[in-house]
């Protein structure tokens, strides 16, 4: 090899170095609400965004395997909600769906962003409809990730969760628990989740999980924006999944996968992130470009 192909071998492996850093890292920073900083991290520009939700005692590293692709098409925002990751945890803060909507839209304001589509995973998903019942003008879609537009599981079922959340052996339930949901993960990434969960205060667990089970959120009204949905095949999801999901959002796409675990994104990111790209393109979301915004 020439001195000058070595040198431009050299070159192009800083560049890609620099890249992924990038990619993976973001712009970090942290928005107001109530009192409280809120961290968020964003890659691109633009006043359009898909912002990234995660679920119940998870965190925005949850999708790093999708930004760098998502970011490739169009500015991408993810978020730590109120209580988790690097957010603020002030106790008095009640861990509503309210509180988490309005965290989006104190992020959305920070960033400059004006609408969004918005992406949530499980605990995301009510989170994401009630930005949308709160802030229809700033939707421009929703994208739905294993989670539910109704109550999931019987009355009982989700009393049991919240006592064994609520109870002093609550970490080593709850590992138990995020390690059958994530079952077919690469050890690393049931790690990571683990992690997450029990970094999480008790009192943010508390108050979310029984906040997300209010049924005042999983009203018939509709979503006039469209929907898509990523499913893992479970026996939790009624038969009538799809139909219920349509009956909410007339606009509504629907994937139901096989052989992944709650945590699908993890599992199969690149299968997940092909999905969600050809939807934004089929409905034409999104179309300004990182490099279109100047001056920002």
């Amino acid at each position: 090899m020439t001195r000058k192909i070595k040198f431009i071998a050299i070159v192009a492996l800083v560049l890609a170095a620099t890249s992924t850093a990038f990619a993976g890292d973001g712009d970090s920073q942290f928005a107001k609400l109530e009192g409280a900083r809120v961290h968020y991290k964003s890659w691109g520009k633009g006043k359009d965004a898909l912002v990234l939700v995660h679920g119940w005692g998870c965190n925005l590293n949850h999708w790093r395997d999708q930004i760098p692709d998502f970011a490739k098409r169009n500015r991408v925002i993810a978020l730590d909600l109120p209580g988790h990751g690097e957010s603020d945890k002030p106790q008095q803060l009640a861990y509503t769906m309210d509180l988490f909507a309005n965290a989006i839209d104190a992020v959305m304001r920070d960033a400059k962003v004006e609408r969004a589509v918005v992406m949530g995973h499980s605990m995301g998903t009510p989170v994401a409809r009630q930005f949308y019942r709160k802030y229809p003008q700033k939707t421009l879609g929703i994208v739905v990730v294993d989670g539910g537009l109704r109550l999931f599981g019987t009355k009982e079922m989700r009393e049991q969760f919240q006592a064994m959340v609520r109870a002093p052996n609550w970490k080593e339930a709850g590992t138990q628990m995020f390690k059958q949901m994530s079952g077919t993960m690469a050890p690393a990434d049931q790690e990571r989740v683990v992690t997450s969960f029990t970094s999480t205060p008790q009192y943010v667990l508390v108050g979310a999980m029984e906040n997300m089970n209010q049924e005042s959120l999983y009203g018939p009204d509709k979503i006039n924006v469209p929907v898509f949905a990523i499913l893992a095949k479970s026996p939790f999801w009624a038969p009538d999944t799809e139909e219920y999901f349509r009956s909410i959002a007339p606009d509504f796409e629907m994937q139901m996968w096989e052989g992944v675990s709650h945590f699908l994104m993890m599992e199969k990111p690149k299968q997940f992130n092909d999905a969600v790209i050809a939807f934004l393109n089929k409905k034409a979301l999104l179309k300004e470009s990182t490099q279109t915004t100047k001056g920002e």
